[in-house]
């Protein structure tokens, strides 16, 4: 279903929300009128991107339905980090399935609806590609398998082959639809003979081997750029303090991150691929002493650009605090999935929205990036690892239509307003089940996304400088607003 056939599903309950907000719903204004545009989705999607509008308020006039109204305070003039994104991962597993499961039509239907910035797109900005095979791909591997597993110092077997039937025609078309798209990639595994275990599951990097994952990588990077695919960072290890039993993985802790890193892969990166940046941990929240101690050391810190950052273990303010010690190093979250587990079953919509939109960039992360662009009916195809995740779309195995998941909404309601190189901007700290982020794109077009975990509405009213709105929030639901500034 493209985006204007969900408006048209969605033309009723707007029609509803607007009696809920004492106006007519209509189709938003074009920007630069004395408008407020404004997107709805609910926690049950019968209200799915639903568009309306709210005048500005004259003077300070309130209403009995937003007496008591909690208030926003917009300051545009307080800029935080600059965005490159929101976005998914384009996994073995998703391109799969776009390729092998999808018409050609249901196929560009697809992609345009998530990279294309026209009226059907969401205008995703960011992706992240597989080295070689995680947990989502169909089976295991490396990007360089010799036979009977013998070393390959000098890299001969290194091969793009098993990523051509899908993964690369599935990222050069996002590419042709986005051509700013900024890629960034994580190996799961180094190949399996440069690894103290001699498996692509568990074991750790041999020191040994410390020159040949680094050449690998910048291998990667330079094969992908002939075909058409420009890779803009790359973190070290995906998941380094973790070996799962069942799927590639490598322990990888910060004092070998930091030799590897300021001895081999940092110094190459910097005299063959520039362009390239290079991210450090690409794990969760709870030991922010693991990239502290990465950037503690001088020699590997001159080459780390930003700390990337999961969501399954701890909070995000974790961002803030490794930011605080190093002010000059970016953030990136740089994976999450939803799926059928606590407190995601539980918090739905408002949850991932509080926690993976509003929370994660007001602790200064420049992009945004969720797991699985697609999974299949049955939460995959998978090779190990997670049995109940699901991808930020649907596709049926068997007729290729595709569903949306509150992954999708969530990422939708930032990604489709907030433009690359938008400032966030200060606005008010969450209130009690309330929680909101601002942004200024380049056009100087206001975008807030707020969102309402309580099941009961919530009035609030925002206020930037003389002006303010007030708007009710239905229950359970997440709402985007775009504005302009006073004479625009």
């Amino acid at each position: 279903m493209s985006a204007n056939a969900r408006v048209r599903r969605c033309a009723g309950w707007s029609l509803l929300l607007a009696a809920m907000l004492g106006g007519c719903a209509r189709p938003s204004p074009p920007p630069g009128t004395d408008q407020v545009q404004v997107w709805t989705t609910t926690a049950d999607h019968r209200l799915a991107l639903a568009p309306s509008r709210v005048g500005f308020d004259a003077g300070d006039a309130v209403d009995g339905a937003t007496t008591g109204a909690a208030l926003i305070e917009i300051d545009a003039s307080a800029r935080h980090q600059q965005m490159v994104g929101f976005g998914v991962s384009i996994t073995d597993a998703s391109a799969w399935l776009i390729r092998q499961k999808m018409s050609p039509a249901q196929r560009e239907a697809l992609l345009r609806e998530l990279f294309g910035r026209d009226d059907d797109g969401i205008g995703f900005d960011f992706a992240r590609l597989t080295i070689g095979a995680s947990d989502f791909s169909r089976h295991h591997y490396s990007l360089d398998d010799p036979p009977e597993g013998q070393p390959d110092p000098a890299l001969r077997h290194f091969s793009l082959d098993v990523n051509r039937g899908d993964l690369i025609p599935v990222a050069r078309q996002a590419l042709a639809i986005n051509p700013e798209l900024w890629i960034m990639a994580s190996p799961w595994s180094a190949p399996a003979w440069m690894k103290d275990s001699g498996h692509l599951i568990t074991g750790r990097l041999s020191p040994d081997h410390y020159d040949a994952f680094a050449r690998y990588l910048l291998r990667y990077v330079e094969a992908m750029a002939g075909e058409g695919i420009s890779i803009r960072a790359l973190t070290v290890q995906n998941e380094p303090d973790f070996e799962s039993k069942d799927y590639p993985g490598m322990r990888l802790n910060a004092p070998a991150r930091a030799r590897f890193i300021g001895d081999h892969l940092g110094p190459l990166l910097a005299r063959q691929a520039p362009q390239v940046q290079l991210f450090d941990w690409d794990h969760n929240w709870d030991k922010l002493e693991e990239p502290l101690a990465v950037l503690a050391d001088p020699v590997a810190a001159r080459y780390v650009d930003a700390v990337a950052w999961h969501c399954y273990a701890g909070q995000p303010v974790a961002q803030s605090q490794v930011r605080r010690a190093h002010p000059d190093v970016d953030v990136y979250m740089t994976e999450c999935s939803g799926g059928d587990w606590e407190p995601v079953r539980s918090g739905g919509l408002t949850l991932q929205v509080e926690r993976l939109i509003v929370e994660t960039t007001r602790n200064w992360a420049r992009g945004v990036l969720f797991w699985n662009l697609a999974l299949d009916e049955n939460s995959g195809p998978h090779a190990g690892g997670c049995g109940n995740c699901r991808g930020v779309v649907t596709i049926d195995s068997k007729t290729g239509e595709v569903s949306r998941t509150d992954d999708y909404y969530a990422l939708a309601h930032a990604s489709r307003f907030v433009r690359r190189g938008a400032w966030r901007v200060a606005s008010s700290e969450a209130l009690a089940g309330v929680a909101n982020v601002a942004f200024v794109n380049h056009d100087d077009s206001r975008v807030l996304v707020v969102s309402n975990a309580d099941p009961q509405p919530r009035a609030i009213r925002v206020r930037e400088g003389g002006r303010s709105f007030r708007h009710l929030l239905p229950g359970g639901s997440v709402v985007t607003f775009r504005w302009h500034p006073a004479g625009r």
